[in-house]
């Protein structure tokens, strides 16, 4: 969608939620912001503020159903949300000495049912006026489950098939949906990592390729377009033998 005015934006206080609050910041925009962290949203608020923008912003936990519902009508009732981006996410390490179906099940409340508690409410709200546009945000990580990230990478790989097939779905009913998939881009989730990350890619050039893709609703905005271009690639043409070799021998996230 070219030119949304009404922008709902979920864990908007930090990373790329911040920068892509900030990039669209500007008189006669509407912003809607949540988070987790009271101060940093206060800054983001003050900054869009500064910048022309109307800025509403809320905490609310993404995986409580009810009050992610209740606040989205809130804001729709505002002004008419145009684009919702399902943004909230979390990206905690696991090893081995850890309880696995209690991390999985910390990672799946924030970055799966987080998302789905977004984008539920959106559609119902876009489809009666048949116009919005939705945006979920995976990962390259989503292309293939990786043993040093079990919860994370899955939980990025049901994002991206959901956002594809609701695409579809949706498409007849004016509802613009689109699956964002960065690779690694400087945020403070990245800076906690301790391995190399290839083709690293500054905030402000992801947020550019973001809002490009946006406007041209595509189907996945992926970047960098370097390591898009490698995990393709691979999903299409390794073997699963060689991809176990590679992953298995992957730094684990802290």
């Amino acid at each position: 969608m070219k030119n949304p005015k009404s922008i709902l934006i979920t864990g908007g206080s930090s990373g790329i939620g911040e920068a892509l609050a900030k990039d669209y910041a500007k008189e006669g925009i509407t912003l809607f912001l949540s988070g987790r962290n009271a101060e940093r949203l206060s800054q983001v608020k003050d900054n869009c503020l500064s910048l022309g923008a109307d800025v509403h912003t809320a905490l609310v936990d993404t995986a409580d159903e009810t009050a992610m519902s209740d606040w989205i009508i809130s804001c729709d009732e505002i002004a008419p949300l145009d684009l919702v981006v399902a943004n909230a996410g979390i990206g905690d390490g696991f090893t081995t000495d850890m309880d696995l179906g209690e991390h999985t099940k910390k990672i799946f409340d924030v970055n799966v049912s987080g998302v789905f508690n977004t984008i539920h409410p959106a559609i119902r709200i876009m489809q009666k006026r048949k116009k919005g546009q939705i945006a979920l945000i995976s990962s390259l990580a989503g292309y293939h489950g990786l043993p040093t990230a079990p919860a994370y990478s899955t939980s990025k790989v049901c994002i991206k098939a959901y956002g594809e097939a609701l695409r579809g779905l949706y498409a007849s009913r004016g509802i613009e949906i689109n699956v964002i998939c960065p690779g690694f881009v400087k945020s403070p989730m990245t800076a906690t990592n301790n391995f190399p990350m290839p083709f690293l890619m500054e905030t402000d050039d992801a947020i550019k390729a973001l809002r490009r893709g946006l406007e041209k609703n595509q189907a996945r905005i992926t970047f960098p377009w370097q390591l898009s271009l490698i995990f393709g690639f691979m999903v299409r043409f390794f073997p699963e033998w060689l991809f176990d070799r590679i992953f298995r021998v992957m730094p684990a996230k802290n």
